[in-house]
């Protein structure tokens, strides 16, 4: 039996461990905690509710506890979808608001339909649930038990990557591509700190680089997350409002400085010339309202070089008003590079 160590206080990044999915042969198997218990009664017949529920990205035990069935629909579907190597059946469960054609379904939605997008709605994020764990196992090469760094990665990761706590810091490249090469635990990073709302970590060459973009317009986060981006370009004298819905208050401790405020009424609210957002959820329905806000100028996207991971793609290809542009000099700039980010900036063609 492997003896508990006794870290240094304000090491969250190695105290803090993650439950890894067990995996059972080549089989998709869900962890479950039978300890779980809920007072959520999430019902079907109110898609307004279920999709309000799944803002708060419920844990995996939640969304089977309170959806046995879907969940086990979403298991054969799954599994099913693996086992053929059929990329249309998965893309169909992880994509439930396009259709065939590969547009998002229409507006006016009767109430039976809306229940059946809350429907699909669950599956999905059941699918990305346990997709993730099943991948987290693969990649950290533990299939059961807590995901901890020893304490010599967790030093240097805390070292590298944070201030006290958990709070992000602007990271130094050089002092990074150091120490780096030294941490051998680094695939347990992004599992550990994602339940956090945690998805990259920003170098001081990034936001310097970003803080030159923006100049002296006014700039307007969405989905700020805990603030930390904001954070960084407002201590470079940019003038930026950061707001978020806070549907992940469950998981994060929101700063006051992060206003709560749906994307759509913030654009309204707070209008400005540059609009950032990092990691957007991927086939979100707010980014569309950037493309339509006459305020806005430029657009600024960090996301996953993974579509299924974040983002609106159909959005990004199919808007007319502004030209898209790579941006990789900025990409390698966010860290850690075996993340594989994405920087998409959006400029607003001549009217």
């Amino acid at each position: 039996m492997m003896r508990c160590l006794s870290y240094p206080p304000g090491l969250d990044i190695i105290r803090n461990g993650l439950n890894v999915l067990p995996v059972e042969g080549s089989r998709i198997a869900h962890y479950y905690n039978r300890n779980w218990k809920t007072d959520l009664t999430t019902d079907l017949g109110d898609p307004a509710k279920v999709i309000a529920w799944l803002q708060r990205r419920p844990s995996g035990d939640e969304l089977r506890s309170t959806f046995p069935d879907e969940w086990e629909y979403m298991e054969h579907e799954l599994a099913a979808a693996l086992a053929e190597r059929d990329p249309r059946r998965l893309y169909r469960l992880m994509n439930p608001g396009v259709n065939s054609a590969g547009r998002p379904a229409k507006s006016n939605l009767s109430r039976r339909e809306k229940q059946e997008l809350a429907r699909a709605a669950v599956r999905r994020q059941m699918a990305a649930v346990t997709i993730q764990r099943y991948t987290t196992a693969i990649a950290t090469g533990r299939k059961s038990g807590k995901l901890r760094f020893n304490l010599v990665n967790g030093l240097l990761t805390q070292h590298l990557l944070f201030g006290q706590g958990l709070e992000r810091k602007p990271v130094s490249l050089a002092w990074f591509r150091i120490l780096w090469p030294f941490v051998w635990q680094k695939r347990f990073l992004m599992p550990l700190v994602e339940p956090k709302g945690i998805f990259c970590f920003y170098s001081r060459q990034f936001v310097e680089r970003l803080s030159g973009i923006i100049g002296e317009r006014l700039c307007l986060e969405l989905g700020a997350g805990d603030g930390t981006l904001s954070r960084f370009l407002r201590d470079s004298g940019v003038r930026i409002t950061a707001t978020d819905d806070y549907s992940w208050e469950h998981k994060i401790a929101y700063p006051e400085s992060v206003i709560r405020m749906e994307a759509r009424i913030a654009l309204r609210s707070h209008p400005a010339e540059v609009v950032i957002c990092s990691w957007p959820p991927a086939g979100n329905n707010f980014e569309r309202e950037i493309f339509r806000c006459e305020s806005v100028d430029t657009y600024l996207a960090v996301v996953s070089v993974h579509r299924a991971a974040s983002g609106n793609w159909y959005d990004y290809e199919h808007q007319t008003s502004f030209a898209m542009e790579r941006r990789p000099d900025l990409a390698r700039l966010l860290l850690p590079p075996e993340l594989g980010c994405d920087v998409l900036l959006f400029t607003r063609k001549p009217r």
